[in-house]
């Protein structure tokens, strides 16, 4: 399993992830490590994440807040949970460990992911399956990032809900027959060069 780091990662020859623990990022991290295997490139995972503000009671006990410390090591966590969910106890077939590295940085997502992507082949992003009441299915940061990246952007969509958990139970990505396959054109978006305003 890769060793999470606050370094840059050199993206030559990357497709870098954005990872938050959503559904859709471990789509776009699944996505991207098979993507990765085609074209032996190697993978940087990277998680943005930004110190909450107050947002207990001012009267709370100072022991109830998180510090900045506790906030990182929570943000580590998430990506090497997220990492172990794809990646599994080990990594085999043409993707080896050095070929994975794991970014936590302290920003605004979007800086960070766009600053991360500079010189990669491309950026992966998840999206929601479905816009609800009337959104589009890529939120404010792939919105962002399909407008100012100069790389190639791909959204992976989230699983749709099986018919099984369609009541509100955990997502399953069903590719039929058993196996643990996305399907290209199911992509939302596919940006070969980047989109001024």
């Amino acid at each position: 399993m890769p060793e999470v780091t606050t370094e840059n990662v050199p993206a030559e020859n990357a497709i870098v992830v954005g990872v938050d623990g959503s559904e859709a990022s471990v789509s776009a991290l699944r996505w991207a490590v098979r993507e990765a295997r085609a074209v032996h490139a190697k993978i940087v995972a990277v998680h943005a994440w930004e110190p909450t503000g107050p947002t207990l009671a001012p009267y709370a006990p100072p022991s109830a807040r998180p510090t900045v410390t506790e906030q990182r090591v929570r943000a580590t966590g998430l990506l090497a949970d997220t990492l172990r969910e794809v990646l599994g106890p080990r990594i085999d077939g043409d993707l080896r460990a050095a070929d994975v590295h794991a970014v936590v940085t302290q920003g605004p997502p979007v800086r960070v992911l766009l600053r991360h992507a500079r010189g990669a082949r491309l950026l992966v992003l998840g999206r929601r399956a479905h816009g609800a009441f009337g959104l589009p299915p890529v939120g404010a940061v792939g919105r962002e990032c399909l407008l100012h990246a100069t790389v190639p952007v791909v959204a992976v969509p989230a699983p749709e809900p099986s018919p099984a958990t369609s009541g509100g139970g955990p997502l399953r990505w069903d590719a039929g027959g058993g196996r643990d396959e996305y399907d290209v054109r199911a992509l939302v978006a596919r940006v070969t060069a980047p989109v001024r305003r």
